[in-house]
């Protein structure tokens, strides 16, 4: 596969890789070899690999939600700790926007440029958080992380629908309510670095949630399916997580949520 031009080959070929900072690289030439033309594209193609996805370090170590240990944000070993959360999510997601294109034949092809954009996006985040890390003396992999976010792609691997509702449409989109808190303690524990770094992930997460309702409308659409009942009965069949507020209803709006939908979200 190393000599792949084929654009979904290749997203396996990066998902694949377990180096973090080389597979931020990885994703960014593939972005831009894209854009430039050189690749080619086979929406068909059933895909297979045999190798353990998604590639990942040694560490960190993973543990139950629980097991992520909060520590007092007014030191810096307590804000390395709540970064380098964030930096797991973000590296969770390159891996969950590669793994949206090679395993999911016959979308069209604008699907497979939409996560691609993804992928490139969250490589920048991962990159941002990381060399933030290092500025406070840590390194991803110094602390535990939870799996919850790749526990819920393996989960939905068998419907592309499944995934779009539940992915970024539910845990990714809790980081829409999320990141306007966690920014004012770190803005408010004197880290303006890394208040700014998540003004910039903020942003780009409400055109990724904005990109998993376009399809899942999409796929809604196809399948004559009704789009609020759909997903309740997604969210009841994979078990996955209850949505509590508060609610970032602004930045939802941004990424596409209907009115309707927000009411049953908040009700």
């Amino acid at each position: 596969m190393r000599g792949a031009t084929d654009f979904r080959e290749l997203a396996l070929l990066w998902l694949i890789e377990p180096t973090p900072a080389i597979k931020a690289e990885g994703v960014k030439r593939l972005r831009e070899s894209w854009q430039k033309g050189v690749l080619q594209l086979d929406v068909q193609a059933a895909l297979t690999t045999t190798i353990e996805i998604p590639g990942r370090p040694e560490r960190p170590d993973l543990v139950p939600p629980l097991g992520v240990k909060r520590r007092a944000m007014n030191t810096v070993e307590g804000r390395a700790v709540l970064i380098h959360a964030l930096t797991h999510i973000e590296f969770n997601a390159i891996n969950l926007a590669l793994d949206a294109i090679w395993r999911f034949a016959d979308m069209p092809e604008q699907y497979y440029v939409d996560w691609l954009q993804v992928a490139q996006e969250e490589a920048y985040h991962f990159t941002l958080l990381s060399e933030h890390l290092l500025t406070l003396g840590f390194e991803y992999g110094d602390f535990p992380a939870h799996n919850s976010l790749w526990e819920m792609v393996e989960r939905t691997q068998g419907d592309v629908l499944a995934r779009m509702a539940l992915v970024p449409r539910t845990m990714e989109a809790r980081g829409l309510d999320a990141t306007p808190a966690i920014r004012a303690k770190l803005a408010q524990a004197g880290d303006q670095a890394a208040a700014e770094i998540l003004d910039i992930i903020l942003r780009d997460e409400i055109g990724h949630v904005g990109i998993g309702n376009h399809w899942f409308a999409h796929l809604c659409n196809q399948r004559k399916l009704e789009p609020i009942v759909c997903y309740a009965e997604l969210a009841l069949q994979y078990k996955a997580p209850k949505m509590r507020g508060p609610f970032n209803l602004d930045a939802r709006r941004a990424a596409g949520f209907s009115e309707d939908e927000l009411r049953v979200l908040q009700s």
